[in-house]
């Protein structure tokens, strides 16, 4: 199927929606939603069948065997469940095995992975995945906050709240001081 014909076909569906919802897809507001959401979507999906690893393809050897952190990564994402937004920051940790990545190389990660219908639970495992399988580094911890539209502006309705879901791998597992120094370093400003 082409794109064009892609987008032809989101535009017809998206119209209908607008009329099974009772509105009037021809009134002036409307009249370019359909060409606006499908627009839309091509961007905010546009993660949809791309290997998360591909945002780690140029690494460098470093004789590094520290910590990394690279906190406050801000994502949107949409709740594959309701097809709302949900957004929050990632926070990845790492203790390299002399391949390192450029920095920027993990905020193209967590925005790959979220320009896809995602739940945090998986987003927060294929950030780890990842890391693993492109530097094997000795260990890898992945946080990641998120607050969920679907949970406070529908349903139970509970702005404010928010998810935190945690990955660890490698040596993170088997070295509690080097998970609690990463949670230590997410508190600092």
């Amino acid at each position: 199927m082409t794109v064009e014909l892609k987008k032809q076909l989101l535009e017809e569906h998206i119209r209908a929606i607008l009329e099974l919802i009772g509105e009037d897809p021809n009134r002036e507001g409307l009249l370019d939603t359909p060409k606006r959401v499908a627009k839309m979507y091509e961007e905010v999906f546009s993660g949809v069948g791309i290997n998360p690893e591909t945002a780690l393809t140029t690494t460098f050897e470093e004789n590094y065997d520290g910590l990394v952190i690279v906190k406050d990564i801000n994502y949107y994402t949409f709740c594959e469940h309701h097809l709302i937004p949900f957004f929050g920051k990632a926070h990845i940790g790492y203790i390299p095995n002399r391949r390192v990545v450029g920095l920027s190389k993990f905020a193209r990660l967590v925005e790959l992975v979220s320009k896809r219908p995602q739940v945090q639970e998986r987003m927060t495992q294929q950030i780890a995945d990842a890391i693993m399988n492109v530097l094997k580094p000795q260990g890898v911890i992945v946080s990641v906050e998120g607050q969920h539209l679907c949970m406070c502006a529908r349903g139970v309705k509970k702005p404010g709240s928010s998810t935190v879901t945690t990955v660890k791998k490698g040596i993170f597992n088997e070295n509690v001081s080097l998970a609690e120094e990463f949670e230590r370093a997410l508190l600092r400003d």
